[in-house]
């Protein structure tokens, strides 16, 4: 028979296990520092999150092990966090993982699958199939293809990510075709060059400088609690909700191997927990945080939330197939990921979409009720 009392000595046990480990690592000191360059300026919405998941980490060990953030830029400039965290320059990095589409394709698939893989998975469809439909294990394997001595951790899915900003409304995608567009790097800016889009590709804090110099039109970043850290509202008005390019976006820390491989078992158990819990926390705080942050934008500052062109998702679906075929066609890893996530879809998202028509509809019918 289930006995709760014996469940609870069990756990109590195992806690204080666990706390001893750490004050035995302490005592010979053994502390360790795991510094992780970010892409972004300290003040990030993903700084935030990662500073809390950092603290979870801290606890979990006991101060064991500590997680120091460094800003865009300490160590090594953006492009080259992986290269460093390869090396050894840095211990950590974080970045999203379709940054280093460059030096593998299939860095796309986990860092930012273009028009939810071409088989309709949404930013929870993703975690799905990351934690339950063979997604991690092939994640683990990715730094092995790309030939890098890194430990990956997904930590913060974001989705869907605003098509973006524009001085004035479009109509149709000739009329977006007339913007100068900053867009992400990688297959998902590919995709815009496709269909005509001029996409410049460059970091967040270098967006607001080149909108109020003219250097780019429009542009998109991911929503509206960091667009409007970023400012943008300050140059452009029209503002655009519905995007395909990112409808799921990850942030991940990347560790170098060989510091993974010093930490202790426990060590190493607190960044899978942690970053596990991560994946919820994220989730929960942009959809409050995005959320008061639209209102302000809306209310406060004079901006204006307008209808995408229904055009735009039929042209860029099509450019993000033939973007992903081609891949797959040239990519044997590429094809093994991007068809796990097919197997997937094939069983998950018939049922998911349909339960979210139903979500959807329940909450634009009280959003109705406000305006």
């Amino acid at each position: 028979m289930f006995n709760l009392s014996t469940l609870a000595k069990g756990l109590t046990a195992a806690a204080v296990g666990l706390t001893a480990m750490a004050t035995a690592a302490l005592a010979d000191g053994h502390a360790k520092v795991l510094r992780i360059q970010s892409v972004l300026p300290t003040t990030a919405d993903e700084v935030v999150m990662l500073r809390a998941f950092g603290d979870d980490v801290a606890a979990l060990t006991g101060g064991s092990l500590t997680i120091e953030v460094l800003p865009a830029g300490a160590v090594v400039g953006p492009r080259d966090i992986m290269d460093a965290v390869d090396a050894g320059l840095v211990e950590g990095g974080f970045a999203w993982t379709h940054y280093w589409g460059g030096k593998h394709v299939a860095a796309n698939l986990f860092g930012a699958p273009v028009a939810g893989a071409g088989v309709g998975m949404d930013n929870i469809a993703f975690l799905s199939w990351f934690q339950f439909g063979g997604g991690k294990e092939l994640y683990d394997q990715l730094w092995d293809e790309m030939g890098v001595n890194v430990k990956g951790f997904m930590l913060q899915p974001v989705g869907p990510e605003a098509l973006g900003w524009f001085p004035e409304p479009i109509t149709s995608m000739d009329d977006f075709r007339q913007m100068r567009f900053r867009a992400p790097p990688g297959m998902v800016g590919a995709a815009y060059a496709d269909v005509g889009v001029p996409a410049v590709a460059m970091g967040g804090g270098d967006i607001l400088p080149a909108l109020e110099k003219g250097t780019i039109d429009a542009a998109e970043w991911c929503c509206p609690k960091p667009d409007s850290v970023f400012g943008f509202q300050k140059v452009l008005k029209h503002y655009y909700l519905q995007g395909l390019h990112q409808v799921v976006v990850n942030a991940d820390m990347y560790v170098n191997g060989d510091f993974y491989d010093s930490l202790t078992d426990l060590e190493k158990k607190a960044l899978e927990v942690a970053s596990t819990a991560s994946l919820s926390k994220s989730m929960s705080y942009r959809i409050y945080e995005n959320g008061k942050a639209l209102k302000d934008l809306v209310d406060n500052h004079g901006v204006i939330l307008e209808d995408t062109p229904a055009d735009y998702f039929t042209e860029y679906s099509a450019a993000a197939n033939n973007a992903l075929q081609a891949a797959a066609d040239e990519n044997e890893f590429f094809a093994q990921v991007w068809q796990s996530q097919k197997d997937f879809a094939a069983i998950a998202v018939p049922f998911w979409s349909g339960a979210q028509t139903s979500n959807a509809n329940l909450g634009r019918a009280y959003a109705d009720t406000l305006k």
